[in-house]
């Protein structure tokens, strides 16, 4: 239960932190689609331990096996099967909680659920199941790449320091040049230096990552119950440690009146747009052709360098102490996450908007 996401788009994952190895099986992926294994890679090394000084020193490269569904470089219409084997597991690292639980962990609420808890690392809990995700994500970012479809995530805010800019002005080439992946160079440098200190400092903080979806087709999305911007808010807070997701004006919105607020239609040439968008891209839990933008709130990382009460499994005070290797702040490895989610609802939304359509079918 709860480890398959998507409709006609579908993916299952499974894997531990601490196990052989993680995965995904993705369904509905249609046939005859390049598969190009190098981007994958890439997409993966973007979310890998290990990669800078404010990020957590676990040690995996995270190779991709493809063990299915992928015949000569195209995808077969069958289920495509891959796995990312664990490397640099040190589960004595966590020996010291085998019995306790974490502050802000799933510890013991996944105790409580089942009665038994994989404590190295959080077991399932753990945000290393989001590599099977971006694996899969890759794959529905190809999907994309056909229609014109293209999705950009950005580290917008650590703690306090924010970028208040639009993403309209800002360079997104520039967000792979620095290890915060913030779009600007001055305020990457000033993140940079706040995790470093928060690290040295044995803390965590939190943070915010922004993402643009570009060229979405008009007519994306479903009535009522699975609205576009409903299912894009349920991918978002999936992922571990987010807080917060809000689209278009988002919370900001409520400042102003209708009369700010609404997006005035006209036609520009042969096209219908709108001078603004408030909207987000979305109105009536229906994308409308405008770009798709929002933000996602992430947390603290629960796991610090400091000493913490909580208590045993037999309900007594203990004091635990942090140990092994956590990130500082999640943000910068969350961005290709955030990004594997949306093509993930994109794709999904885009072959539901096909069948729907009788001329698309017959």
């Amino acid at each position: 239960m709860g480890n398959t996401f998507g409709k006609l788009f579908r993916i299952t994952t499974f894997g531990e932190s601490h196990g052989v190895a993680l995965g995904v099986t993705i369904e509905g992926c249609p046939a005859g689609l390049t598969i190009d294994e190098n981007f994958i890679k890439t997409e993966m090394q973007r979310r890998k331990p290990g990669q800078s000084k404010i990020t957590t020193q676990r040690k995996e490269e995270d190779e991709i096996e493809i063990l299915s569904g992928v015949f000569e470089g195209k995808s077969t219409g069958t289920p495509i099967g891959i796995i990312i084997r664990n490397a640099d597991q040190k589960s004595k690292d966590y020996s010291h909680i085998a019995d306790k639980f974490r502050p802000s962990h799933a510890d013991y609420t996944y105790f409580e659920k089942y009665g038994i808890r994989d404590y190295r690392g959080g077991g399932r809990s753990s945000a290393r199941e989001t590599a099977a995700r971006v694996a899969a994500g890759a794959i529905a970012k190809m999907l994309l790449a056909q229609k014109g479809i293209k999705i950009t995530a950005y580290v917008s805010q650590v703690g306090e320091l924010s970028l208040n800019k639009n993403y309209r002005d800002l360079d997104f080439s520039e967000i792979e040049n620095n290890i915060v992946r913030c779009p600007d160079p001055q305020a990457a440098d000033q993140m940079i230096q706040l995790i470093d200190s928060v690290r040295k400092d044995r803390d965590t903080i939190g943070g915010v990552v922004s993402c643009v979806i570009e060229n979405t087709p008009l007519g994306l999305g479903e009535p009522v119950f699975d609205r576009l911007h409903a299912e894009l808010g349920k991918a978002m807070l999936s992922i571990n440690a987010v807080k917060g997701f809000e689209f278009g004006s988002g919370f900001e919105g409520v400042k102003m009146r209708g009369s700010q607020h609404n997006d005035a239609i006209v036609k520009d040439g042969d096209q219908i747009k709108t001078k603004t968008n408030h909207s987000g891209g979305i109105q009536g839990g229906i994308s409308n052709g405008e770009d798709i933008y929002f933000r996602v709130a992430f947390k603290p990382v629960a796991t610090i360098m400091q000493d913490q009460e909580s208590i045993n499994e037999a309900g007594d005070s203990v004091t635990v102490s942090g140990k092994g290797r956590h990130d500082p702040c999640v943000v910068p490895r969350a961005v290709p996450i955030v990004e594997a989610m949306a093509a993930l609802v994109i794709a999904d939304y885009l072959l539901l908007a096909k069948s729907n359509k009788l001329r698309d079918i017959i």
